[in-house]
């Protein structure tokens, strides 16, 4: 009796040793990984005063922030570049919408009285460039 109260045990203690655990542990889940993405990058990319050439990018933005000025253009994305060479210009010029339009209705109704609206405007005067350096051909 001894002997297979015995043969019981060890039987018992090898089926402890052939138990196989996972072979890799579980990570478990995060779900607050948000915010971690780099910046776009986004806002002017020519000061007031600089020298730009037709096709320089002027400012990028996700919405609306700048309005096209003289002689510059917008794109598909909202970026302001130059369309012609010369100097950058930054303004600000009271906006008043049309009377019945959706701006009117919409944002002129909540804003305090005697409020004033304002949009920047980039622009580019033509000039042309002093001082820049041209090839000349020797006679």
């Amino acid at each position: 009796m001894a002997a297979l109260g015995r043969q019981f045990l060890t039987t018992f203690h090898t089926s402890l040793v052939a138990v196989r655990w996972a072979s890799k542990k579980s990570g478990g889940s995060s779900k607050n990984l948000g915010g971690r993405s780099p910046g776009k990058r986004h806002g002017f990319k020519k000061v007031e005063g600089a020298f730009v050439h037709a096709g320089n990018i002027l400012a990028t933005q996700r919405l609306i922030r700048w309005h096209p000025g003289a002689h510059v253009g917008m794109g598909r994305n909202k970026t302001l570049y130059a369309l012609e060479d010369g100097i950058v210009r930054y303004t600000k010029e009271v906006f008043v919408p049309p009377p019945r339009s959706s701006e009117s209705r919409d944002v002129i109704c909540q804003l305090p009285k005697g409020a004033v609206l304002y949009k920047t405007f980039i622009s580019v005067v033509p000039t042309t460039e002093v001082g820049s350096f041209k090839l000349v051909t020797m006679l």
